[in-house]
C-alpha cells in the first residue's frame, strides 16, 4: 500500500489573497501623543493672547514705527556687508590654507586661530578704538620713508568699524567652511582635469566650486543667520541697529516685554526669509546629484490642494 499525503500550501492562491480585507495599522499612542501636543500648543497660544503681561497694544504700536524700520534696515546692512566681505576674505584664507606654500599655510592658520579665539565683542571694541592705538597710517617703503599718510580718525566711523569687525570675524569661520567643501571634492577629478590640460583657475571655477557648494551652503547658511542675529552685539558701539533701538525705547517707556517681542518678531521673520533663500540655493546646486529633486513647499501645497475633494454639481451643470 502506498500512503498518500496532502500538504496544505504555504501560500494561498492569488484569488484568495485578493479577497482578504485590508485593515490599516492602528497607532493609538501616536494619535494620543499628537492630541496632547495640540493641547499644549493651544494652551500656549491662549496664554499669549490673554496674558496682559505681553501688552499687545504696545507691541502693535511699535512694530512698524519709523524708528524700528530704520533699525531693521541697519541690521540688514550690517548682515549684508559682513557676509559679502567675510566670505570674500574667507575664500582667500581658505585657498591660502590649501596652498602648497608652508608660509602661506601658516599665515592663514594663524589668522583663523586668532579670530576664532578672540571674542567678537573684544574685536569690535578694538576696531572702534583703532585711532587710539594708531594715530596715523602711512604708505611707503618698508622700514623707510613714508610717501603718503592719513589719520585713522578719518578712516573708520562706528558703522565702518562694526562692518570690519563682523567681516573679519566671519571670515575665519567662512574659511574653514569653504576649505571643508573644497577638500570634499574627489581629488581624482582634479587629476583628470589637469591631465586634460584644463587651467587651474578653470578647474576651481567649473569643477571644484559647483560640487563644493553642496557642502558649503548648509554651513554657510547657518553662519549668515548667526551673523544676522549676532549683529545685535554692535549695541556696545551705540549703532542704531534693531536691538539697540529697542533698548532705547523700552528704557524710555519702561515697556520691556512688548519691545523685546517687537525685536523677536522681526528677527524671526527675517531669519525665516533667509532660510527660504538658503533652501532654494541648496536645491539649485543639488540638481546635479539628484535626478528628481524633492518638491518645494509651494509644490507640496499645490499637490495637497489638488487632492482635496471638490463637490461637483450633478449632471455637470453649474
Amino acid at each position: 500500500m502506498t500512503a498518500v499525503t496532502t500538504e496544505r500550501p504555504l501560500i494561498a492562491p492569488e484569488e484568495d489573497l485578493s479577497a482578504l480585507p485590508v485593515v490599516p495599522a492602528r497607532h493609538p499612542w501616536r494619535w494620543l501623543a499628537g492630541a496632547a501636543a495640540i493641547v499644549l500648543v493651544a494652551q500656549f497660544l491662549h496664554g499669549l493672547a490673554t496674558n496682559p503681561g505681553w501688552d499687545w497694544p504696545t507691541f502693535r504700536a511699535f512694530l512698524t514705527t519709523d524708528t524700528i524700520l530704520r533699525s531693521v534696515g541697519v541690521t540688514l546692512e550690517l548682515t549684508l556687508y559682513g557676509t559679502v566681505l567675510g566670505f570674500a576674505v574667507g575664500a582667500v584664507v581658505a585657498f591660502l590654507r590649501l596652498s602648497p606654500s608652508p608660509i602661506l599655510q601658516t599665515i592663514a592658520w594663524v589668522y583663523v586661530w586668532a579670530f576664532r579665539s578672540i571674542p567678537l565683542i573684544v574685536q569690535l571694541v578694538f576696531w572702534f578704538n583703532l585711532s587710539y592705538l594708531y594715530k596715523r597710517f602711512g604708505i611707503g617703503i618698508p622700514f623707510g620713508p613714508t610717501v603718503f599718510s592719513f589719520e585713522t580718525m578719518d578712516l573708520l566711523g562706528a558703522l565702518g568699524a562694526a562692518v570690519l569687525g563682523l567681516a573679519l570675524h566671519q571670515a575665519a569661520y567662512a574659511a574653514e567652511i569653504i576649505r571643508a567643501g573644497v577638500i570634499s571634492v574627489e581629488q581624482g577629478q582634479l587629476e583628470a582635469a589637469a591631465a586634460l590640460g584644463i587651467p587651474r583657475l578653470r578647474q576651481i571655477r567649473r569643477i571644484v566650486l559647483p560640487q563644493a557648494m553642496r557642502s558649503i551652503l548648509p554651513n554657510a547658511g547657518n553662519e549668515v543667520i548667526s551673523l544676522f542675529k549676532g549683529s545685535s552685539i554692535v549695541y556696545v558701539m551705540a549703532i542704531g541697529e534693531l536691538f539697540y533701538q529697542v533698548q532705547v525705547i523700552y528704557g524710555r517707556t519702561g515697556r520691556v516685554v512688548p519691545l523685546l517681542m517687537v525685536a523677536t518678531v522681526w528677527y524671526v521673520v527675517l531669519t525665516t526669509l533667509l532660510s527660504f533663500g538658503q533652501y532654494y540655493l541648496e536645491r539649485y546646486f543639488a540638481r546635479g546629484s539628484q535626478r528628481t529633486p524633492p518638491p518645494t513647499p509651494l509644490q507640496r501645497l499645490r499637490s495637497f490642494l489638488g487632492q482635496l475633494p471638490v463637490n461637483k454639481p450633478a449632471g455637470g451643470q453649474r
